[in-house]
């Protein structure tokens, strides 16, 4: 064997190559951030109330911008912060984390319906999703 043959080495792919006849590969749901799920809870119960940032802030003791922050879901924040905040509008942590697997199940099951729609492929039955108000929000319950 000659020096070059003895460097070479087959490579084995971890994943048979795409063919012509194959569809394009569907990427998985993307899972959301556990900060944009509690930040969507927060906020929805907060204007759910009709209560402002300034009102939950004061009563939370938590600073307006950072209250802000978390409910966009740009910082992630503490457990004391969250109870902070969850007890300002009436709620549990447990009820947080209730309200965030809820809001999650309905993105999973809204990426599920559009994953079917852009294949083609008809949902049977009556439409089964949650009510929504005419600005399109979806309101949730503890």
């Amino acid at each position: 064997m000659t020096t070059r043959a003895t460097n070479q080495a087959d490579v084995i792919p971890l994943r048979p190559l795409p063919t012509a006849a194959d569809p394009a590969p569907q990427a998985p749901p993307r899972e959301p951030l556990w900060r944009d799920l509690v930040g969507e809870v927060l906020r929805r119960e907060r204007r759910a109330q009709g209560r402002t940032l300034k009102d939950v802030s004061e009563a939370s003791r938590i600073s307006m911008a950072y209250l802000s922050e978390v409910e966009r879901g740009r910082k992630e924040a503490s457990s004391e912060v969250l109870a902070a905040a969850a007890q300002a509008l009436g709620l549990s942590l447990a009820d947080v984390l209730a309200l965030a697997g809820e809001l999650f199940r309905l993105s999973q099951a809204r990426d599920r319906n559009a994953g079917a729609s852009r294949t083609g492929r008809r949902r049977s039955g009556p439409e089964r999703g949650p009510k929504t108000a005419a600005s399109g929000t979806v309101r949730l319950a503890a």
